[in-house]
């Protein structure tokens, strides 16, 4: 019972990653506010909880949104231990040449400012809580081309390099920023975006776990139990001498891609991006 008596905060807690999270933490003694959009799914995952869970719906494109949650969590106990600033989707897949100035916003005020803020919001109701610990979910595209469409890569650098100097700014209050880098994680973000309907949908999931499975040299799909165990350790006391760093979680993704050796895999971006074009041309027939 790592967590016994901890307040965290989870963003992006309705499903995938953060649902995964949820679970650990409060498994583990956390009171979780779980926030999200997605209200049905925030409300199931906390009335299953035993009022271990409290369900807050939260948009993090909006600052007032993510300052009423930190708020509220704070209000539970006089304050917050934990903080995971996951919420994130795949942005505007458009390539630097083509994007438009209003798709570049969307993405980094979902995957960027949101972090930012959600740091901001929550730092005044951590201050003097013992072990404080802020996680924040980067990517393996934060750390190479080839992963992500451009824009959420810019995106996720910043949030690695975010945590690493607000690490700086909240020592002094004996807080600790850290980042997490997901790899390939069986989860909804990769579809959430694609222009088609929602079968295809559950079908673009479909190859995207099977692709995941030979994606790196570790021979199995990312789970998000895998990322919620490390965000899980760097919100413990186990990591209390780990600050403005990060934890890469990618099955050896990083080490080299599948498709880097073996011709006859394709990459997972232009699979997906082959099925966006076969809808669409389906629609316009």
């Amino acid at each position: 019972m790592r967590f016994a008596s901890k307040v965290a905060v989870v963003t992006g807690a309705a499903s995938g990653i953060g649902k995964a999270t949820v679970l650990k933490l409060a498994g583990e003694g956390a009171h979780v506010f779980a926030a999200d959009i997605d209200e049905a799914g925030g409300r199931a995952l906390a009335e299953q909880s035993n009022g271990k869970i409290d369900f807050v719906r939260c948009d993090v494109t909006k600052p007032s949104d993510i300052e009423a949650l930190m708020d509220a969590a704070a209000a539970k106990d006089g304050g917050i231990d934990i903080v995971f600033n996951n919420a994130a989707a795949g942005g505007d897949r458009a390539p630097i040449d083509e994007i438009t100035p209003e798709g570049w916003d969307r993405t980094m005020d979902l995957v960027l400012k949101s972090v930012a803020m959600g740091i901001r919001y929550a730092a005044p109701h951590m201050k003097g809580r013992k072990g404080a610990s802020i996680v924040n979910t980067a990517s393996v595209a934060a750390l190479g081309a080839g992963y992500s469409p451009i824009a959420y890569a810019v995106a996720k650098a910043g949030v690695l390099h975010l945590s690493k100097v607000a690490a700086t700014d909240l020592a002094q209050y004996g807080i600790r920023v850290n980042a997490i880098c997901p790899g390939f994680i069986n989860t909804n973000i990769f579809t959430a975006s694609l222009e088609v309907p929602d079968a295809m949908k559950e079908q673009a999931n479909a190859v995207i776990a099977g692709m995941s499975a030979q994606a790196q040299p570790v021979a199995r799909g990312g789970q998000p139990d895998d990322i919620a165990n490390a965000v899980a350790y760097l919100a413990s006391e186990e990591s209390s001498f780990m600050t403005g760093t990060h934890l890469l979680v990618d099955g050896g993704l990083t080490i080299g891609q599948r498709h880097a050796w073996d011709k006859q895999t394709p990459g997972m971006f232009d699979a997906l991006t082959a099925m966006e074009e076969a809808a669409k041309a389906g629609a316009s027939a």
